[in-house]
């Protein structure tokens, strides 16, 4: 009961509240009507507004298209064009080579045709002159035998015993010629050579008497006084006779002011004979027995220090296990020279050089050095020995015990023996090297010039050239041949030929560099 009153009494408030909720439907479906008119007629006209853009861009697209394709068909119809203009141009010059061509061969051909003609021509002229030798040949051979025929007749004898009598007589007669024009030259050939020696003699006694000799084979001493000459002569020349004999040189006491001139070949004598002369000054009891010790004494100072010489040489080469004689005997370079230049030295910058070069190029170092060092070991024992200092010097390592290699090099160094090994190669470089340093070595004026102008005569005397010039101080000769009579190949082989002669005839340190230069030339002027 309670519960229907309270239904009842409730009633009007639901009725309003579902009244509330219709109409709050009804409302809203009508406002979202509304709202989705009002969507689809914006969207209608983006829609439309959409289109008519794209439609726009689409014709501008279009019409650009249609240009870039107007453009492009132009450019294709032009890029033809050319195209077609360069390939008529191209045949045309293709149609005008074989034009040319074409003229030329015929040109060769009549060329040809020509050649033939004159070749025919020559043939029968040959033929013609073939014929007529063959009937002079026959008129000799005829007029021969009618000789002979007449020969027989009146020596009555046959064709071949008169032939042979005629061969016998003119070969007998060939023979007395001969004979007689042998002993005329035999004759001159003596008389001239005589001349000639006595001519090469005399020459080589004056050269030996040239300064150049007489400063490698004298020494001077210096002298407080004149009045010591005396003192050093001694009674009757006794003390001077005494000194010559302990020390096997030539004393000169001449008018030279103040001084004493030492002559000998040997510069090891003259080192003991001055360094004995020096302490008799300085002593001054002059005797036969006081110079025999003094100079016993200077032989001992100088084989000291050529001993520490050659040590000194060892040690700065870096070398080891050379032995004491070899040692010994490469210190007496120290009192050697050749053209003015040390031995000495220039043995240890022929180590030195040949090391640095073994290095370069990969040989055995220390066989390049040793031998650098040794090349001239023969050059401290030719004064005593017969024989060439690399041949002296290779005698007495292999006698030491030295190894094979550096033997070679010390042997081939100069050429003597041909080359068999790296190293030997580079210690005659090293050697060359060394002797042609610009002011290693030095020359009188006189024997330099006469050495560019005996360059300059041998290579003038070859057929072909037209002017030779020596340079480089000597050592190098440029020969500028003809090129109308020497070709390339000639040019190559008067090279080889020129060498060839200097090494046969010149003396000369170092090497000499021949170049033969062929040159031709063209010229034409446009006008």
């Amino acid at each position: 009961m309670l519960t229907l009153a309270m239904l009842a009494s409730s009633a009007p408030a639901i009725i309003s509240g579902v009244v509330a909720g219709v109409l709050g439907l009804a409302i809203g479906f009508v406002v979202r009507q509304v709202l989705y008119v009002n969507k689809k007629n914006a969207a209608d006209k983006t829609a439309a507004r959409v289109i008519s853009e794209a439609y726009q861009e689409a014709k501008v697209v279009k019409q650009n298209a249609v240009i870039e394709a107007k453009e492009e068909a132009l450019k294709l119809t032009k890029d033809s064009q050319e195209e077609f203009h360069n390939k008529r141009l191209d045949l045309e010059r293709q149609q005008d080579r074989i034009n040319l061509e074409k003229q030329q061969m015929e040109s060769q051909k009549a060329a040809i045709a020509k050649d033939e003609e004159r070749s025919e021509k020559t043939k029968q002229d040959l033929a013609s002159e073939k014929e007529s030798l063959a009937r002079q040949k026959d008129e000799v051979e005829k007029a021969k035998n009618e000789a002979l025929d007449k020969l027989t007749k009146v020596a009555k004898l046959s064709k071949e015993e008169a032939k042979k009598e005629v061969i016998s007589l003119i070969e007998g007669e060939a023979k007395k010629e001969a004979a007689i024009i042998v002993k005329d030259i035999e004759r001159k050939a003596k008389e001239d050579s005589t001349k000639v020696a006595k001519e090469i003699i005399s020459h080589s006694i004056q050269r030996m008497a040239g300064e150049y000799t007489a400063e490698i084979t004298t020494s001077t001493v210096t002298i407080p006084s004149d009045e010591v000459k005396g003192r050093i002569i001694g009674r009757e020349g006794r003390n001077i006779r005494a000194l010559e004999a302990a020390t096997g040189v030539d004393f000169i006491i001449d008018d030279t002011p103040e001084s004493i001139t030492i002559s000998g070949f040997d510069p090891i004598r003259r080192e003991i004979a001055k360094q004995a002369l020096e302490k008799l000054i300085i002593d001054g009891r002059i005797h036969p027995a006081r110079i025999e010790e003094l100079v016993s004494k200077a032989k001992r100072d100088v084989d000291q220090v050529i001993k520490e010489a050659g040590e000194l040489a060892v040690l700065e080469s870096g070398l080891i296990n050379v032995h004491p004689e070899v040692v010994k005997t490469l210190g007496r370079l120290r009192y050697r020279t050749s053209y003015g230049q040390n031995v000495l030295k220039h043995s240890l910058e022929v180590c030195f050089i040949a090391g640095l070069l073994a290095a370069e190029v990969g040989a055995n170092v220390t066989i390049a050095k040793r031998a650098g060092l040794l090349h001239d070991l023969g050059k401290a024992l030719d004064h005593e020995n017969e024989g060439t200092h690399t041949q002296l010097g290779a005698e007495m390592l292999r006698k030491y015990k030295e190894t094979e290699a550096v033997v070679h090099a010390v042997e081939a160094h100069h050429e003597d023996v041909p080359f068999t090994s790296i190293e030997a190669i580079l210690v005659a470089a090293a050697d060359a090297i060394s002797a042609s340093r610009p002011g290693a070595r030095r020359e009188s004026l006189e024997n330099y010039v006469k050495r560019l102008k005996q360059l300059e005569g041998i290579a003038n005397d070859f057929t072909g050239v037209e002017k030779s010039f020596a340079i480089q101080a000597g050592r190098e000769i440029r020969v500028i041949v003809k090129p109308d009579e020497v070709d390339d190949a000639q040019a190559l082989f008067m090279a080889k030929e020129i060498a060839k002669k200097i090494e046969a005839e010149m003396e000369y340190p170092g090497q000499i560099k021949v170049n033969v230069i062929r040159e031709t030339r063209s010229s034409e002027y446009a006008k």
